[in-house]
């Protein structure tokens, strides 16, 4: 995952793209649940991912927003040893007993190169007239053309109610050019706050 963030930094700076905020593809909500009430009340933080030091800390970067927006965030990391955390049955037994109510889970899904092409003489002199357009179309088959890569990452945010034990909303995202981990998952936590308050699953006076 690093490798992910660490490339596509690379690509947009030697590129001098702009850096787009995160926006989401798609977004699901569990029809039958009307109100969450996460104020006070623990929520882990999960970030999945192979690469230990991006998981530390965007794992705690989303707690920490989760606190300020009224919630006890926590870092999942904190809660067991990182050799059970692909054991299911241990990792609900470590979260039951730490007394988490909710889960919100992050994942790199995809990381791809994206090719964009956008006219940038339109507004010359070349474009100011018919005739001088026509001389200039028939000396070039394509012209005034810049051929720029992004890299765009697709992230799934889930987000999970443990005394329910169901996923109650989950969204798919996008980032252009991402630039930092820690900022992506600002992003992120951010939008999902603003999406779960459009739902109705958390009071629109939420921070």
């Amino acid at each position: 995952m690093r490798r992910i963030f660490v490339t596509a930094v690379m690509v947009a700076f030697a590129a001098g793209a702009v850096v787009y905020g995160a926006k989401f593809k798609s977004t699901w909500k569990a029809p039958d649940v009307d109100r969450l009430n996460f104020a006070g009340r623990r929520v882990a933080a999960v970030v999945i991912g192979g690469d230990q030091n991006l998981q530390i800390s965007a794992e705690e970067e989303m707690a920490r927003l989760l606190t300020a927006r009224g919630a006890q965030g926590v870092a999942a990391y904190r809660l067991m040893p990182r050799e059970e955390m692909g054991d299911k049955d241990k990792v609900r037994a470590w979260f039951e007993r730490a007394g988490v109510a909710g889960i919100v889970v992050m994942r790199i899904v995809s990381a791809e190169k994206e090719i964009t092409y956008s006219p940038d003489l339109w507004l010359t002199t070349t474009y100011a007239n018919p005739w001088d357009y026509y001389a200039y179309g028939y000396g070039t088959a394509i012209g005034g053309i810049n051929r720029r890569e992004e890299t765009v990452v697709t992230i799934e945010t889930l987000l999970f109610d443990l005394e329910r034990n169901k996923l109650v909303w989950a969204g798919v995202s996008e980032k252009t050019n991402p630039r930092g981990e820690q900022k992506v998952v600002k992003e992120l936590v951010e939008a999902v706050v603003s999406e779960l308050r459009k739902e109705g699953l958390v009071p629109k006076g939420t921070p």
